[in-house]
């Protein structure tokens, strides 16, 4: 598949988690749209190894992994902030009982 694909794929992916962050207002929602902008970053560096790669005239057995271990480390690092952002979510539901961000300004009081 071409290169030019993947990019596509992943600005599209992009476009709709920028879209989603800003136009909604549901913390969860807020959330899996940060995770879809991660996803399609993922999928752009996989793309992008698996082009340098097939490009490169790298002969050892390490070549082409360059960006699936960037991908390990940006999916540990959303995992974590996944868990500390629903463990905020489900304290302002506790003191607000609403998932709406735009509570969060009762909170300062």
């Amino acid at each position: 598949m071409l290169i030019e694909r993947y990019i596509y794929l992943a600005i599209a992916l992009f476009c709709i988690g920028i879209v989603g962050v800003l136009a909604r207002r549901n913390a969860i929602i807020i959330f899996m749209c940060i995770e879809l902008m991660l996803n399609a970053v993922n999928l752009l560096l996989v793309a992008f190894s698996k082009m340098h790669y097939a490009v490169g005239v790298a002969k050892n057995a390490t070549a082409g992994i360059d960006g699936q271990l960037f991908v390990f480390f940006i999916m540990v690092v959303a995992a974590a902030e996944v868990s500390v952002g629903l463990a905020i979510i489900v304290m302002m539901y506790r003191n607000t009982h609403s998932v709406d961000v735009n509570f969060l300004n009762r909170l300062k009081h």
